[in-house]
């Protein structure tokens, strides 16, 4: 299947977890399922450490404004079920990027002394690739039920498994000198380096919309944040939907942020924003 097609039918989905479920009796259950397409850019730092012995790792520079052309394929799907103000949601998002235009900016190296750190020049030609799988599960409590707005509160996980390789090619090789012993390393001018990594974080958050008077119009908003020891990440999202007998079609904006400490963490300091378009179908 071509991309734009590929796209086109992904693009019937992004935002069922985020928009809140239309009030049911409370005896039984409702539930909803929303494929979607949400077409992120994606920012940030990612290092391939540690560094080899006589060698060094790279940190690599992903470019925002190329990544988009380079999206091959994308899945994205989420649901909730809900009993009376008690509801279960979980979101699951697979992304794969092919060759996107990133830049080395640095090198590492690991010497008796210590941990060392050298621009990496000019580079003529660096590419990465990146595939990776986003899962949300949550639970929650609407805490306000009312015919013009209401608002969940949500807690539980979300699992970020990232995958990303690099093939450099600089200008020049660089070559470091040991400070304390006098030894030398070298970062190659052209080379190939793969990392994987794995990213768990408790999250909390709240998530909601508001109608626009007696029409059919709503804005939606959903917001968490979170983390572990060394990681912290939080979620925003906000827009406009129009509820039909179905479920209802939501647009907006969202956006995803990962920061993480570790010298040696694949993930440094990563985004993920754009727009969404979802249909959320209710029964």
């Amino acid at each position: 299947m071509k991309k734009p097609a590929l796209l086109a039918a992904a693009a019937t989905a992004l935002l069922a977890p985020l928009a809140a479920a239309a009030q049911a009796p409370a005896d039984r259950w409702t539930f909803s399922v929303m494929p979607y397409l949400w077409l992120p850019s994606v920012d940030g730092k990612i290092n391939y450490g540690p560094p080899p012995a006589n060698g060094g790792s790279a940190n690599v520079k992903i470019d925002s404004d190329t990544i988009l052309d380079n999206l091959d394929f994308a899945f994205m799907i989420n649901g909730e079920a809900r009993r009376g103000r008690w509801l279960a949601a979980t979101d699951v998002i697979y992304l794969d990027f092919g060759k996107v235009d990133s830049s080395v900016h640095s090198a590492d190296f690991s010497f008796p002394g210590g941990r060392v750190n050298v621009s990496a020049g000019a580079n003529s030609g660096t590419q990465s690739k990146l595939t990776g799988w986003l899962w949300t599960l949550v639970g929650g409590y609407a805490a306000v039920q009312d015919p013009r707005w209401n608002l969940d509160v949500i807690g539980g996980f979300r699992y970020l498994n990232l995958d990303a390789s690099t093939s450099w090619q600089l200008n020049a090789a660089v070559t470091v000198t040991d400070p304390v012993g006098g030894g030398t390393a070298t970062f190659a001018r052209a080379g190939r380096v793969e990392k994987s990594d794995t990213v768990w974080a408790g999250i909390v958050g709240a998530k909601g919309r508001v109608k626009f008077g007696d029409t059919p119009w709503f804005a939606n908003y959903y917001v968490d944040a979170g983390g572990a020891s060394d990681l912290f990440t939080w979620q925003g999202a906000a827009g406009v939907g129009y509820a039909f007998r179905w479920g209802e079609i939501i647009f907006d904006y969202r956006y995803l942020y990962y920061d993480q400490s570790g010298q040696d963490k694949l993930i440094q300091d990563v985004s993920f924003g754009g727009f969404a378009l979802g249909a959320n179908f209710r029964f």
